[in-house]
């Protein structure tokens, strides 16, 4: 009788199954070994798998993470990079803000007045907590400009308000404003050169506000300022002198679109007649030369310059006579006298001035 016996276990198969006699192990060896390669045992193929696995999940996660850090990280101190940024910050402001603000602001002011309060809260906010005592409407302001702007502080400027003010002579419920409240030059209609100094300051969003209420000043000081040009005594125009001649002629086409202008030109200069045409006639009155006496009739001797302050009398359509000024340099080509520049303004003599002071 045959004893019973437990059948294996699955483990047990697994190790019996793994169990090589060791005349084969031998033979897989040598067969190996003769081939040049080696063999893996599945447990070690089934680590390695699992090994390059975790390894593929690790460098996905890495990734981002890498990606988000060096976005976070600082800037280094220093260096073209900081300086640029730090140079993109900065905000220039320029005075044509406070300025322009400011004459807003005057223009509302003079014609503001009793129930007109509100109209001066978009300048000045504290305006909403003052009352007004001069009649609405009474005055009104125009050619405003500001004459003077100075920078107090940091966002902060005094800018001085030019206004012409006229009296309308009426209130606001139409009555007559009475000339004891007026001046004199006011009462009588006539307008008046007036002068407001007003603080201005940025407020957020790159506007402006009043710090304050307009005050009234005296006009700029203009005594003892009167230019000193760098020309000698003007003389009376001669249509005979060729560079006269050239001049009236080059002003005519300029001014009336008489002729074509590039014929008085010297080459390389660039100039476009005045479109449309504000005069119908243009009348040399008198000139003169920079650096000493004009010079009647001089030679237009290759290559000279000439200097010259030009006044002439303009005719416009309305057959009204207007005086203008202009600075002309003249240059000599092949026996005549051309425009060399329209200057921007007339030479002033500096040496005077030194010599005063």
């Amino acid at each position: 009788m045959k004893a019973w016996r437990r059948p294996p276990l699955e483990a047990e198969q697994e190790a019996v199954w793994d169990q090589v006699p060791e005349e084969y192990a031998a033979e897989e060896e040598a067969v190996g070994e003769q081939a040049g390669w080696v063999t893996v045992s599945p447990g070690a193929l089934a680590n390695m798998s699992a090994v390059l696995r975790w390894g593929l999940w690790l460098l996905l996660l890495a990734g981002p993470l890498l990606g988000l850090a060096a976005f976070l990280r600082p800037a280094p101190a220093g260096g073209v990079v900081a300086s640029a940024s730090k140079t993109s910050s900065v905000v220039v402001r320029d005075t044509a803000g406070p300025a322009g603000f400011a004459q807003l602001y005057v223009a509302a002011y003079v014609e503001a007045g009793k129930g007109s309060e509100a109209s001066l809260a978009p300048y000045y906010p504290l305006m909403r907590d003052i009352s007004l005592e001069a009649k609405a409407g009474a005055q009104h302001a125009d050619r405003l400009a500001a004459v003077r702007v100075r920078q107090v502080a940091s966002g902060y400027w005094s800018v001085t308000v030019a206004a012409r003010v006229t009296s309308t002579g009426k209130s606001s419920a139409g009555s007559a404003t009475p000339a004891q409240e007026l001046g004199q030059d006011e009462a009588s209609g006539v307008p008046v050169l007036r002068y407001f100094q007003v603080p201005v300051e940025t407020a957020g969003g790159g506007g402006y506000v009043a710090a304050a209420l307009p005050a009234e000043v005296a006009a700029p000081d203009t005594s003892g300022k009167d230019p000193q040009l760098d020309y000698d005594t003007p003389v009376p125009a001669d249509m005979h002198d060729a560079a006269v001649a050239a001049v009236g002629e080059f002003l005519s086409a300029y001014l009336t679109g008489g002729g074509e202008l590039d014929r008085y030109l010297s080459p390389g200069t660039d100039l476009t007649a005045v479109s449309p045409a504000p005069y119908t006639k243009v009348t040399l009155t008198q000139l003169a030369e920079k650096g000493g006496d004009f010079t009647a009739n001089a030679p237009a001797a290759e290559g000279a310059r000439r200097d010259l302050l030009v006044d002439v009398a303009v005719t416009g359509a309305d057959g009204q006579v207007r005086p203008l000024s202009y600075s002309l340099a003249l240059k000599a080509r092949a026996g005549r006298w051309e425009i060399a520049a329209l200057n921007a303004a007339p030479s002033l003599n500096t040496t005077s001035k030194e010599t005063t002071q």
